[in-house]
């Protein structure tokens, strides 16, 4: 089958490539011709395990190509794939500028009984105004459907080749059947819905999950008020079938490109149809205060952080990525050195990106190893669970003469073994 994928970024090159690995002719497109060039080298902006191997591997075989050309794209696909992004607006609304242009730009082009799929993540009601935008030009029938991604960072290639199923949102059976037949090799379960029906479930599965993490601050944050343990009480609720034992993250809130955007849009999309006071406005509110509060909480416990040296332990929002969009760093590094201290920060892979997501600061420096940026210390925060930091010795870089705080904030750590280092532990919900 040939394929159009429209837009670059994370989710569109991992999409490229993956669908051209199960054989099908594959055209990246991208206004960015910078960007197209890079690609072509197999190179991308962003550190995503396995994808470059993969897009070597794609082109070397003939069957992924990148173009900036919507002509030379759109002229013989049978399936164009729209997935740009669809950043929040100040006030939480999607914008849909990119979708609406990349629909406008393939409109001229459009071979008949072409299908157009909106991959982005998009409020329901999206596709129609797409189909009126392609309608003021497009000379030939045509059909639209939606096809959300439900891939996660740092797993994205493992997540898109093996996912948990494929939703595909579509009025006909023309549209049903041809992305039924592009997705068998994937052997998952397809369901088949509308297409607002599968762009709420995006944003459901995002908004769930961020539900989650919120609840569990919330339950942690009376542990620590109790006497309780946070990870007794997961332990405990998650032998229960309904509620299991996966994806309960307490710690400094959910970040990313994903969950912060799609709750505030969700939340945005519900007061726009008279749903004002329900839960998502709610979640946004709590997450967006989850650092701060955690922060001077850990400031009494410690004496304050004026005057110390704090090292940051990961810089990215989570492991295996180098994204820092919505990262716990781009908050807890600037709260430190508003508070006086002086701030070292390490991570494995987000060290060329960091001065995109925070300001220079002559009181913060990075460092490329653990043992440069814990050296000299008062506190350490171990922010993200890199594999790195998780086994890092850290008896070996132990100050014997002087008082050093160890704050885990993802509770990644045995905190008696960690107390038996020398150090006074912290965590969350404990």
């Amino acid at each position: 089958m040939k394929i159009t994928i429209i837009g670059t970024g994370f989710v569109g090159v991992v999409s490229a490539a993956v669908y051209a690995s199960f054989g099908n002719e594959v055209v990246g497109l991208d206004i960015d011709q910078e960007k197209i060039n890079s690609l072509r080298d197999s190179k991308v902006p962003f550190y995503e395990p396995g994808l470059e191997e993969l897009l070597v591997t794609t082109q070397k075989e003939g069957k992924l190509t990148f173009t900036t050309s919507y002509e030379e794209a759109i002229t013989n696909s049978d399936v164009i794939f729209i997935v740009v992004g669809t950043p929040s607006l100040a006030d939480g609304n999607a914008d849909l500028k990119y979708v609406f242009a990349s629909a406008e730009s393939l409109a001229p082009y459009l071979k008949e009984n072409a299908i157009v799929v909106v991959k982005s993540t998009v409020p329901p009601g999206t596709l129609n105004q797409v189909e009126e935008i392609i309608n003021k030009t497009a000379t030939v029938k045509y059909f639209t459907a939606s096809v959300p991604e439900f891939l996660k960072e740092g797993t994205a290639v493992d997540d898109t080749l093996n996912p948990d199923r494929i939703v595909i949102g579509a009025r006909d059976d023309y549209s049903f059947k041809i992305l039924e037949d592009l997705h068998q090799p994937f052997n998952t379960t397809i369901i088949k819905v509308s297409p607002e029906s599968a762009q709420m479930a995006k944003y459901s599965a995002n908004a769930y999950l961020a539900t989650r993490i919120t609840f569990i601050n919330q339950i942690a944050d009376l542990c620590e008020k109790n006497g309780a343990n946070i990870n007794e009480v997961v332990q405990a609720i998650g032998i229960d079938k309904r509620i299991g034992k996966h994806y309960w993250y307490p710690g400094f809130g959910y970040g990313g490109s994903c969950f912060p955007k799609d709750v505030k849009e969700l939340a945005h999309y519900s007061r726009k149809i008279g749903e004002d006071g329900n839960l998502f406005n709610k979640i946004a509110e709590i997450n967006e205060n989850r650092i701060s509060k955690l922060l001077n909480n850990y400031s009494q416990k410690i004496g304050g952080f004026e005057g110390k040296t704090v090292a940051i332990l990961g810089l990215s929002f989570k492991p295996n990525t180098d994204d820092m969009r919505e990262a716990p760093s781009v908050k807890v590094i600037p709260y430190l050195s508003s508070m006086g201290a002086i701030v070292k920060g390490y991570d494995p892979k987000a060290l060329e990106v960091v001065k995109h997501f925070i300001q220079d600061d002559e009181k913060v420096t990075y460092y490329d190893s653990i043992a440069k940026a814990v050296s000299g210390a008062d506190v350490i925060i171990s922010l993200i669970e890199w594999d790195e930091i998780v086994n890092f010795d850290f008896s070996s870089v132990r100050d014997e003469l002087k008082e050093q705080w160890f704050i885990d904030a993802r509770n990644q750590f045995n905190p008696e073994k960690v107390v038996g280092l020398g150090y006074k532990y912290l965590g969350v919900g404990k």
